[in-house]
């Protein structure tokens, strides 16, 4: 599925760049092409007014004045010889009536005359041209002299046309029309360049093409790969959700089964069964909410619920809330914060102007004060409840009997970039190196047949943890020594405005 669609994206990169190149080259062709054309016309033009001021002009009837008038070709074209350059350009002289008068060709064009100041392209065909002119154009279209032999491999073949751009003009003087002037240049000036051009061209385009090919080749194998590890990933959790409800609704299954079956139900077993099945479906709803949750943050739909929230006391609720378990296993949880050395708020000039008597009290206000303000962060309080739950709960879960578990948080980094640090650190039974990059991956358990002992889980309360740090942009780390503990580190970022918010809220109190 994947090579079939890095195929067509190749493809498509290939056929879009094809086209478009295709398409600039082609105005670009056209472009050249034109600006040629325009050259050779105006080139043509330049020699119709060069020739036109230099016609001799004189009266039809000498002995008459104001009569017709007359171009001496004598005066006005000196000689006729044709020339040897392959650019050569042929003026022709015409009569008033069309008659053929003058010319530097050795033989008449046998083409209509008709006024064409603009330019066109005549095409020649061999039954149209003498031979004597079509030898040498032929020569000259192939850059020979005139006087040269013409190679037998550079003939040009009888049936193939002479092409010839031409620029008719009829010369006036006042009333009376003088004649028509019509000068030729051979068409190759335009024609080589443009194939030469054309060839540069498909050569470029197709270079072009292919190394687009290749490239989006590649590009495309850069693109799948997110796909591909997203759909693997996806797939992975199908399979490990499946699993994770398929084993608690299977025991439901069996102990309703086993139930019904009973024709004489002991209300004991009746009992006992039940709490199985109730034990299973709050164990299918934490489930369920934990990938609901997930479900919601990899969409995006997460509305965090942003509040000044204290820290401490978020994490005196947890460890309360886990005092249960921890005492069935001799457990011990200690919370030590860290405070600041300089976090007061009330200058020692304030405290010295006081009265004697309330000296003590401002030093118990600004203590207060000092040890509340910086454990205060802006956040939801309900995810980071459900932070700390899960990582203290692992912390339990995976501590022997008679262990310890302690919470350290303490401000680090300046007062403009101060984050709060939560350190929680056990004695339990401690991670493997290799399984540390995978702990934040969804399902996932190290060697579940040597924690399944001491605890079960679903294997998505640090997934979930993550989630949650990466919503308030803060870090989690975890270290570990195999057989001697874990700590978990989780880092806030401490934002002054919830600082002052909790400040404004203690004073008005």
């Amino acid at each position: 599925m994947f090579q079939a669609t890095r195929q067509r994206l190749a493809l498509w990169y290939a056929a879009v760049t094809a086209i478009l190149l295709l398409l600039f080259a082609s105005g670009v062709f056209f472009y050249v092409r034109s600006t040629l054309i325009e050259r050779v016309d105006d080139t043509l033009n330049h020699v119709v007014e060069v020739v036109r001021r230099s016609l001799v002009i004189e009266p039809l009837d000498l002995h008459s004045e104001g009569g017709l008038l007359r171009v001496n070709i004598e005066a006005s074209f000196r000689t006729n010889a044709a020339t040897t350059e392959a650019d050569r350009i042929d003026i022709e002289w015409f009569s008033p009536t069309g008659e053929l008068l003058w010319s530097t060709l050795s033989a008449p064009l046998q083409v209509p005359l008709r006024s064409t100041p603009k330019g066109e392209t005549v095409r020649i065909t061999q039954e149209q041209t003498p031979n004597a002119i079509r030898e040498t154009l032929a020569k000259l279209s192939t850059g020979l002299p005139a006087g040269i032999a013409q190679p037998p491999t550079s003939t040009v073949p009888p049936s193939e046309p002479i092409v010839l751009r031409q620029v008719t003009q009829r010369i006036e003087l006042g009333q009376q029309v003088l004649g028509y002037l019509r000068v030729s240049h051979p068409w190759f000036e335009v024609t080589k360049p443009s194939r030469e051009f054309f060839l540069d061209l498909a050569v470029g385009t197709g270079l072009m093409v292919g190394a687009v090919g290749a490239i989006g080749w590649f590009l495309s194998e850069l693109a799948m790969q997110p796909i591909r590890e997203s759909y693997q990933r996806l797939k992975q959790f199908t399979a490990d959700a499946s699993h994770e409800l398929r084993s608690p609704i299977a025991v439901i299954q069996t102990n309703v089964q086993v139930a019904l079956a009973d024709p004489d139900p002991d209300p004991l077993i009746q009992q006992n069964h039940l709490r199985v099945v109730e034990r299973l479906t709050r164990r299918l709803g934490r489930l369920v909410d934990d990938l609901l949750f997930l479900a919601r943050q990899d969409s995006g739909s997460v509305q965090a619920q942003w509040l000044t929230v204290d820290l401490e006391l978020l994490l005196e609720e947890v460890i309360a809330e886990q005092q249960l378990l921890a005492r069935e296993k001799e457990i011990a949880i200690a919370l030590q914060p860290i405070e600041p050395t300089k976090e007061s708020g009330i200058s020692t000039s304030s405290i010295a102007s006081a009265p004697a008597e309330s000296i003590s009290q401002i030093n118990a206000i600004a203590t207060k004060l000092a040890h509340k303000s910086w454990t205060v962060v802006q956040g939801d309080r309900d995810q980071l409840f459900r932070l700390f739950t899960n990582l203290i709960g692992n912390a339990v879960k995976y501590t022997p009997a008679g262990g310890t578990v302690s919470l350290e948080f303490q401000r680090i980094g300046r007062l403009s970039h101060a984050f709060l640090q939560v350190a929680i650190t056990d004695t339990g039974i401690g991670i493997p190196p290799e399984a540390l990059p995978q702990l934040f991956d969804r399902f996932y358990r190290v060697d579940p047949a040597r924690s399944q002992a001491l605890a079960k889980g679903s294997g998505l309360g640090l997934a979930i943890a993550q989630a949650i740090v990466q919503n308030h942009q803060g870090q989690i780390q975890i270290t570990s020594i195999l057989n001697q503990g874990t700590t978990v580190t989780v880092t806030l970022p401490l934002r002054q405005e919830a600082i002052k918010e909790f400040r404004v809220s203690n004073d008005e109190c």
